[in-house]
């Protein structure tokens, strides 16, 4: 079985467990949630073998690097990372409900990599990442990435719960209070701020010895560093001006709005970053 067919069913299912997570809370059944966990499991499971063996072929192919490279690369190493990260939660924190809005991330991550104008052949890199820093430097932006993700799922489930929805008996009162929301979020930010601090150093780092510089004001490296300071702002703000709630699920959003700019959006710009 080729990495590619093993793709196809990791994308199956993350889509089955996105159905279960929202059959479980909609009818306030605990099974479909188990068994929503269980095939996010197998899922990224199968995700990590995925990686594995095509960077296998890649050997095979007498190329050999690291799956990190490309834009269906990215995506299938994106959504393996949300689903790790999303099941710690699930098993730490005894939050299934978390799926709801963490789930549909890694299945559209992997449909939008099954989409014929995304190039899924594996391909020579050229000489300026033919570098070990390639899987330091992407491998810690894509934890942050993730972990910046998952806080914006939760923030959405703030910014969408009533008060009273702890005092009634609907699906919104599955919930978590808001208190366990808003420390969920404030816990993954702290988590990507600090993957997304590595992942810059590493790739000024690997700039350096690339390109004979550690900055370049790239559209990528731009970006990257509006989004590191809208976290580092949100998070200033909580320790410091004592900001909670509201206000922190809103600059969590505005951040993963930059996030997904940063990864996609700067695509559409010319520089040295742009995935393919």
């Amino acid at each position: 079985m080729t990495s590619s067919k093993i793709f196809s069913i990791i994308t199956f299912l993350y889509g089955l467990a996105l159905v279960l997570y929202i059959i479980s809370w909609v009818f306030k059944k605990s099974f479909p949630g188990k068994l929503a966990v269980a095939a996010t499991i197998a899922g990224a499971t199968g995700n990590l073998a995925g990686v594995i063996l095509r960077w296998i072929e890649s050997y095979q192919m007498g190329i050999g690097h690291a799956p990190l490279s490309n834009l269906y690369e990215s995506l299938i190493f994106f959504a393996m990372t949300i689903a790790i990260v999303h099941l710690f939660i699930a098993f730490k924190y005894k939050q299934r409900i978390i799926g709801v809005v963490s789930s549909p991330i890694p299945f559209l991550a992997m449909a939008y990599a099954s989409l014929p104008k995304v190039n899924d052949s594996i391909q020579p890199l050229i000489p300026a990442l033919q570098s070990n820093w390639l899987i330091a430097h992407v491998m810690a932006c894509f934890i942050g990435y993730s972990a910046f993700a998952i806080a914006f799922g939760i923030s959405i489930i703030f910014l969408l719960k009533s008060p009273d929805d702890e005092q009634q008996t609907g699906i919104m009162a599955r919930i978590p209070d808001f208190d366990t929301l808003d420390d969920l979020t404030h816990q993954m930010v702290m988590f990507g701020f600090l993957f997304l601090s590595i992942g810059i150093i590493t790739g000024a780092v690997w700039a350096n010895q690339a390109w004979g510089r550690y900055w370049g004001w790239d559209p990528k490296e731009t970006w990257s560093l509006i989004t590191w300071l809208i976290y580092a702002t949100m998070l200033h703000a909580r320790l410091m001006r004592g900001w909670q709630g509201k206000r922190i699920a809103v600059l969590s959003c505005i951040g993963f709005f930059a996030v997904i700019f940063t990864y996609f959006g700067v695509n559409l710009l010319p520089g040295l970053h742009s995935y393919q």
